[in-house]
């Protein structure tokens, strides 16, 4: 089958690969982003799909708009099968997901119709989801909203980040995909329409939704920290005394307590030393044992407590003071 693939981030890569390693495709044209400015030095940033398919054979194309007439001729040329996307990160219109003769296809990073959206692996941790899985749908021009083609259930681990669940639902998504493309065309028995009243939502992550709110009970702060790292980061601040304005610092790896070890109000050190950092919450507390102060490097938390001593008292910020410390 002649495939015309479309995907621009990590999440990608196996998938891609997998369809290539598969002797009944043929991949004839990687779709990716147009390279962009990245970083303080705004350095262009050659996406991961690309530099993948640069000395493999494969023709590139990198639209700024995919549905634009000149793009659509571009992928209608390549005379396609099927269109396979996975984490593209444009929305693709009616006519382009008709070009092919087969329709397109869309692996998911969730069980659909939950988390439907841009960032369904970060939500599904932040929410204490104790399952997720991928899917993959026959696309529709209604977001995730298609047919069930495929699905695969795997456990989220008590400990597990989004960023250690992306890339193992990464993995785990190739082989369902690969899978399912070798099924194409399916009948109409093996397509589950999706029970939009089951649907929840995973809006894309901005960079305020790591800010940690310490009044939240310290189960929900602690996925919370799990399900924004590594991006866009749980982020809090500390107060530096004087004039100087507070220190933002980045939670990296924390564990939760079940209670705090005397009486703290949420946001407060209930103890700090090798072992790490205590922080209540309401109820219960959490442990910092790795962070990342602004301008620093990570560390853990016993080594930033020797150049920063805290006390049980010393109170991080709660949310509200937070926001009107700094921009995140």
């Amino acid at each position: 089958m002649r495939i015309v693939f479309a995907g621009s981030g990590t999440f990608a890569l196996p998938s891609l690969r997998a369809l290539m390693e598969d002797g009944q495709q043929e991949v004839v044209l990687a779709v990716t982003q147009p390279d962009r400015p990245a970083g303080r030095g705004r350095s262009v940033r050659i996406g991961p799909v690309k530099r993948f398919t640069k000395d493999r054979g494969i023709p590139l194309f990198q639209p700024e708009d995919v549905n634009a007439p000149a793009a659509l001729r571009r992928i209608r040329d390549a005379r396609p099968d099927l269109l396979v996307v996975v984490a593209y990160g444009q929305i693709l219109g009616r006519r382009l997901l008709q070009a092919p003769a087969y329709g397109a296809v869309n692996l998911h990073g969730s069980l659909l119709p939950k988390y439907r959206g841009a960032a369904p692996v970060n939500w599904a941790v932040i929410h204490g989801e104790t399952e997720t899985g991928l899917t993959v749908i026959a696309m529709t021009e209604e977001m995730d909203a298609g047919d069930i083609l495929g699905q695969r259930a795997t456990p989220i681990g008590p400990d597990e980040t989004a960023g250690e669940l992306h890339d193992r639902l990464a993995d785990l998504g190739a082989g369902l995909l690969a899978e399912t493309v070798r099924r194409i065309p399916l009948p109409e028995d093996a397509r589950r329409p999706q029970d939009d009243a089951q649907a929840t939502f995973a809006p894309r992550l901005k960079k305020e939704d790591g800010r940690v709110d310490w009044e939240k009970p310290a189960r929900a702060v602690y996925n919370h920290i799990r399900g924004v790292t590594p991006w866009p980061g749980a982020f809090t601040f500390l107060p530096t005394g004087g004039k100087k304005r507070p220190l933002r610092v980045v939670v990296d790896r924390a564990a939760r307590l079940p209670a705090a070890s005397r009486e703290a109000s949420p946001g407060e050190v209930d103890s700090a030393g090798a072992d790490g950092l205590d922080v209540a919450c309401a109820p219960g507390a959490v442990r910092i044992l790795e962070l990342t102060p602004a301008g620093k490097r990570r560390m853990r938390a016993a080594e930033f407590l020797n150049g920063h001593p805290l006390e049980p008292g010393d109170r991080f910020l709660g949310k509200e003071e937070q926001a009107g410390a700094r921009r995140p």
